[in-house]
């Protein structure tokens, strides 16, 4: 199990940058879209 988690992330490796940073970005516009109306 363990040597195919390390392929498929071997595999994978541009796709899951891209990943990582679209769920980063959607995590900021969660916050910010909280904050808003405290601000407004």
């Amino acid at each position: 199990m363990f040597a195919e988690i390390k392929s498929v992330l071997l595999r994978s490796r541009d796709t899951l940058i891209e990943d990582a940073a679209g769920a980063v970005a959607l995590m900021v516009m969660l916050v910010v879209g909280l904050h808003l109306p405290g601000v407004i």
